[in-house]
């Protein structure tokens, strides 16, 4: 198998967080894609930096992707996902914008693309759990996801997982069987997954 990774995307809640915790149990070669962050927030995960050092990557081509949610800007750098797949590592990138793995997939490399997908209850539930501090700021988050999937209702993904039905570890034994089988991206129908 050639190089490959893997696009974890979904609404808050989803399970991103926890089903790459199983990934990286299941095969060391996982590794979390830390995005640089330049605002407040949640640092755990991110690599901080400054709006600027962010604007200066943007001019000179080396930004895959760049985005702004919760009061902070967010971006994937093509140098980052160049050093991970040099070391033979499998970057694992959390993605919240259907337009962001769309442009992430310009990267050189096999990727699998997986909708993760849960139910607004269970949002609301896993984020209340956590103990996060602005619950209804991601359920906000989570309509405009749902959203964005209706909008882009043709999108190819490798899976469709919803993690309100099967454990991390049997989202991420998926995963990895996709990853490994080389399964290509194709057009499911999520109207009736996320209407």
């Amino acid at each position: 198998m050639t190089s490959s990774g893997v696009i974890l995307y979904g609404p808050p809640g989803s399970g991103k967080d926890t089903v790459s915790a199983e990934l990286f149990r299941l095969r060391p070669a996982f590794a979390l894609f830390r995005r640089l962050k330049a605002g407040p927030g949640r640092s755990t995960g991110y690599r901080l930096t400054t709006p600027e050092h962010i604007e200066d990557l943007a001019r000179s081509g080396d930004l895959l992707y760049r985005n702004a949610r919760y009061d902070a800007e967010y971006a994937i750098d093509r140098g980052e996902v160049s050093t991970l797949l040099a070391a033979g590592r499998i970057p694992v990138l959390h993605m919240g914008q259907v337009a962001g793995a769309r442009a992430v997939e310009a990267f050189p490399t096999h990727w699998v693309k997986v909708l993760l997908w849960c139910p607004e209850e269970t949002t609301r539930a896993r984020c209340t759990g956590r103990g996060d501090k602005d619950v209804d700021a991601r359920l906000k988050v989570w309509d405009e996801t749902r959203q964005d999937l209706l909008d882009h209702a043709d999108e190819p993904w490798s899976l469709v997982i919803r993690t309100d039905q099967v454990t991390a570890a049997q989202a991420a034994q998926s995963i990895d069987e996709a990853r490994a089988g080389g399964v290509a991206a194709q057009v499911r129908d999520i109207r009736g997954l996320v209407g």
